[in-house]
């Protein structure tokens, strides 16, 4: 099996490769588990990780073709809907994944919202395929929070230490801000406070002043606040 370094190096694209071609460069591994949306559906693809062994959890999609094979019991009150084990009929689906399929129709009490997941996990309870699904969003939403809070609209580099390089320098300022506003007991948001120090990155003024709309004169004279970065 390839190191995390190698597999990572392997991974990394000019942003231009589609999702579902990514997995072309997975190092399957048995018996390990792989949640995805329904972006990378892809019969033929999926049958390969099914073939070596491994497991994948993944929405349907609205416009595939099957006929039921059979249906297993289902406990409603937890949301499950359906539990049924299916086979493909479409003229390529049905060629390219042969073998039977589950799916998993979940409402969620929450949400109300009805979601179908696909997996080749015929063991686990349905609503343990529910559940997996559930943590992929975690990671979804962990990412939502990088974008907003760590201010990385795109990546300066594709190499390995590119990329780490600049999301713990995010991180970095971003606890920095953090201390900063505990320490002073501001009332503002990391959020605020974070587009605050970007728009006054060099400015001179007491940190309170930068909440009360302070303009600053762009024309650089002796009495502007204006930091020199070259006045040791």
């Amino acid at each position: 099996m390839n190191s995390g370094k190698t597999l990572f190096s392997q991974l990394m694209s000019n942003g231009k490769l589609h999702d579902v071609n990514v997995l072309d460069l997975l190092v399957l591994e048995a018996g390990a588990i792989y949640v995805m949306d329904w972006g990378y559906v892809d019969f033929s693809r999926l049958h390969v990780m099914h073939r070596a062994g491994s497991f994948f959890v993944t929405r349907a999609k609205s416009n595939m073709d099957f006929h039921r094979v059979y249906s297993a019991p289902t406990d409603r009150i937890a949301g499950i809907v359906c539990d049924q084990t299916i086979a493909l009929d479409g003229q390529y689906s049905a060629k390219d994944y042969p073998d039977h399929l589950r799916r998993v129709r979940f409402k969620d009490p929450e949400t109300d919202k009805t979601l179908i997941f696909l997996t080749n996990q015929f063991t686990f309870p349905a609503s343990t395929i529910c559940s997996l699904y559930k943590q992929r969003w975690q990671v979804e939403l962990f990412f939502k929070w990088i974008k907003q809070h760590l201010r990385i609209k795109r990546f300066l580099g594709n190499s390995e230490n590119a990329v780490k390089t600049q999301i713990w320098i995010a991180v970095s300022v971003y606890v920095l801000v953090a201390i900063v506003k505990k320490r002073l007991d501001l009332d503002a948001s990391l959020y605020t406070l974070l587009q605050i120090f970007s728009l006054t990155l060099f400015e001179k003024m007491p940190i309170q002043q930068a909440f009360l709309g302070h303009r600053h004169n762009s024309e650089l004279d002796e009495t502007s606040n204006q930091l020199n970065l070259f006045g040791y």
